[in-house]
């Protein structure tokens, strides 16, 4: 299931180093491929000119190599960046907010690099129909060799649009239509968060329950979980799928995981991440268990009660809960992925989601559901109305989730949603209550980004169009004064999640940005308080309080803004520890929790996590006694004479779990 939307991608993309080596600028015209390579530090430059409000499509085929791109604006600022595989075709999209001359950089990744080819798909105005957008921007799953994508759009009980395109099956060459049931993944949340408060109505449990009042053996932390807990995100229970992966478990592979799984998961924590209630942790684990306490309660398998309760008396006919995905959908997507001989893989669906997710249904279901919340039929608005309010903390902010649900804003437009990713589906069921509209996205392609489904609502729903900015004069980044940025430099903690920090800091003339186990991006001013990120589609605004102090940062980045408070104290001083330390720090490590061992080798000056079914972990230096990789934290433990004893990982959901060293 994919996490948090906001924070899934945030400042996830690919960062590159400065160019280190120029090369001339080779225009592009459209259909025709431009060959190049690059190594070490190479950067190959082509160019091209757009018109503003244009749909701007390139692809670069890595023929063999590895290498990522970044689009330049005209002025000289990233428009977008991406390094999404090591080999084959990466295609990006953009539209543009100003005309003028776009610079595609390509970049030799991890130092790598190789030959390419880089051509121009599309370079067109954006259309001003609603319907045509849509064929423009998902032009590239409208084909016959790859899989597709679905859109359904409706408004006061009648459907505005639905299309489908490209292919459901490759192997029988089945396309993909508005009927294709096709697995919505965390989208599914929302259903068991339904379930559970149909209980909650019958009188058969409360949502301040002890989750161990329905599941007993489930461990004692000293602490009350709630079953509100558990729909909210705010147990502090580990997070299934990521604690997995470092155990190797190969998930993108296709590897076994059940749902007897949950429970063992959660007994072997040695304490909760954080207490109930305090903090906002998006987490599968939670979920899983909300749909064994509904099936204990009822007295019913989990996917029957759904089918019996929820679905029939709805009308979704088209829609059930795939228990085990060993048993297939009648007529249902398959998902794919590209591998790195481009070539299109079945991977098959994430074992032991139901609840977290393992819903298939089809575009014209998903309609009746939204319909269904705005006037249930099933359940009571009060029901509802306490899945679409968002969770407060202990601490007095509010998570902007629901039961199930996100709530928040889109261009001052109170939005409902939730997004899905299994292996290689993706999906976005976005609700606007106060429009009385709403829009669901689906696609059997693992690249699929399925928050687009926010910029065709934008489209089609003129209230949500982007208010028309009060015209002054441009900002000038290149008189901006380097220095004052001293004065935001420092640690800024999402509210939401305190655990995800953004570290913001000067060198010279360069800003920058870090967040929490990933690597700086530079700053671009925008204004004297706000900063465009450079390599991803996203912005930083500081606040002041009263005093005139600054005291806190909003990241706003697909539609939503979080906001984030600022920590007291100074930035710890980076961190450049010698060979000798380095080697000092090799090892043997084994973590009781997870029963598998993880090596930390010094190869050629750079320490390597190593796992026997993982690919191999390059680490960095983040800060004092801590190295990042991919998605993996390692803090050191270290005895009364500095010795390493030991390390906590941490890996996007689950933290803080203890690897002891054995040699």
């Amino acid at each position: 299931m994919r996490s948090w939307p906001a924070l899934a991608c945030l400042l996830g993309s690919a960062s590159f180093a400065a160019p280190h080596a120029l090369a001339a600028q080779s225009p592009l015209a459209l259909g025709k491929p431009l060959a190049g390579t690059v190594t070490g530090k190479d950067t190959a430059r082509f160019t091209l000119r757009a018109d503003s409000n244009t749909v701007v499509r390139l692809r670069v085929d890595q023929r063999p190599g590895n290498v990522g791109l970044r689009l330049l604006g005209p002025r000289n600022t990233v428009v977008r960046a991406m390094n999404g595989s090591a080999k084959g075709p990466e295609e990006l999209l953009v539209i543009t907010n100003e005309a003028g001359a776009y610079q595609l950089q390509v970049v030799a990744a991890d130092t790598t690099g190789g030959a390419f080819a880089v051509t121009l798909l599309t370079n067109e105005r954006l259309s001003t129909d609603p319907k045509r957008q849509v064929d423009q921007l998902l032009a590239l799953w409208d084909r016959r060799d790859g899989p597709g994508a679905a859109v359904a759009v409706w408004r006061g009980g009648r459907t505005v649009f639905a299309k489908a395109y490209g292919m459901a099956n490759l192997a029988y060459e089945i396309p993909f239509t508005v009927t294709t049931p096709t697995n919505i993944g965390s989208t599914s949340k929302q259903f068991t968060a339904f379930a559970v408060m149909l209980l909650v109505e019958e009188g058969k449990l409360s949502l301040d329950d002890d989750v161990r009042k329905h599941l007993p053996e489930l461990k004692d932390f000293g602490q009350v979980v709630t079953v509100r807990n558990l729909l909210t995100h705010t147990t502090g229970y580990r997070e299934l799928y990521n604690s997995l992966t470092l155990t190797g478990r190969r998930l993108d592979e296709s590897d076994y995981v059940g749902r007897e799984e949950y429970i063992p998961l959660v007994n072997r924590q040695p304490a909760l991440q954080n207490a109930p209630g305090t903090e906002f942790n998006y987490n599968n684990t939670a979920f899983g268990l909300a749909a064994m306490i509904v099936a204990r309660v009822s007295g019913m398998p989990f996917e029957a009660f759904m089918a019996q309760r929820v679905f029939g008396p709805i009308g979704l006919t088209h829609t059930q809960v795939r228990a085990d995905v060993r048993v297939p959908v009648k007529g249902a997507t398959v998902g794919y992925s590209r591998s790195d001989k481009d070539v299109w893989r079945d991977l098959g669906d994430l074992g032991g989601s139901m609840g977290a997710g393992g819903i298939y249904t089809t575009l014209g279901d998903l309609q009746k559901w939204a319909e269904h919340l705005a006037n249930p039929t099933v359940g009571t608005k009060a029901s509802v109305a306490q899945m679409m309010t968002p969770f407060t903390l202990t601490d007095g902010k509010s998570t902007g989730y629901g039961l199930g649900l996100f709530v928040d804003t889109q261009n001052e437009q109170k939005r409902v949603h939730h997004g899905g990713a299994d292996v290689s589906h993706r999906s976005m069921l976005a609700l606007y209550p106060d429009l009385n509209a709403g829009i669901t996205v689906q696609s059997n392609d693992g690249a699929f980004d399925s928050s687009i489904a926010f910029r065709l609502a934008e489209a089609f729903f003129p209230e949500l169009a982007p208010k028309p900015v009060v015209a002054r004069a441009p900002f000038d980044a290149s008189k901006y004064e380097a220095k004052k940025f001293d004065e935001f430099a420092g640690q800024y903690a999402l509210d939401a999640a305190p655990a995800f920090v953004l570290t913001f800091s000067r060198a010279g003339d360069t800003l920058y940005t870090q967040a929490t186990g990933q690597g700086k991006l530079r700053l671009t001013p925008t204004s004297d308080t706000s900063f465009a990120v450079q390599g991803v589609q996203a912005s930083v605004e500081f606040s002041r309080d009263a005093a005139k102090k600054v005291n806190g940062a909003t990241l706003v980045q697909n539609g939503a803004r979080q906001r984030a408070s600022r920590r007291e104290g100074p930035v710890a001083a980076t961190w450049a520890p010698s060979a000798t330390e380095l080697a000092a720090i090799s090892g043997r490590f084994f973590s009781e929790e997870l029963e598998t061992f993880w090596d930390i080798a010094l190869v050629n000056g750079t320490l390597v996590a190593k796992q026997r079914r993982a690919t191999d972990v390059p680490l960095r230096v983040t800060a004092k006694d801590t190295f990042t990789g991919g998605a993996v934290t390692l803090t050191l433990e270290r005895d009364r004479v500095g010795q390493v004893i030991g390390f906590y990982a941490n890996v996007a959901r689950s933290r803080d779990i203890r690897f002891a060293r054995v040699r």
